[in-house]
């Protein structure tokens, strides 16, 4: 009789250790998916601003040139240009 109402007792208790347990590793889980999938947009975005500021860069650079060549600049205006737009 003790038998049966030790583990009437004991089984559901490590039941429900075992839920508890079960549901922190699955949160875990879900909290480390959604880190991964945030850093993964974080490094997209990083390189999608990337792509753009070396297109603008570039953009910049092409036009100082076009002003070089047209006379409207002289050398030591476009190095000066091309300096600053190089160290922003």
């Amino acid at each position: 009789m003790e038998n049966i109402i030790f583990f009437g007792l004991i089984i559901p208790i490590l039941i429900f250790v075992v839920y508890l347990g079960g549901r922190a590793v699955m949160t875990g889980f879900s909290a480390k998916s959604s880190n991964r999938s945030n850093l993964e947009n974080e490094i997209n975005q990083e390189n999608e601003n990337s792509l753009n500021d070396t297109d603008n860069l570039s953009d910049e650079l092409n036009k100082l040139n076009e002003l070089l060549k047209s006379g409207v600049l002289t050398e030591e205006e476009f190095e000066k240009a091309k300096k600053k737009i190089l160290d922003n």
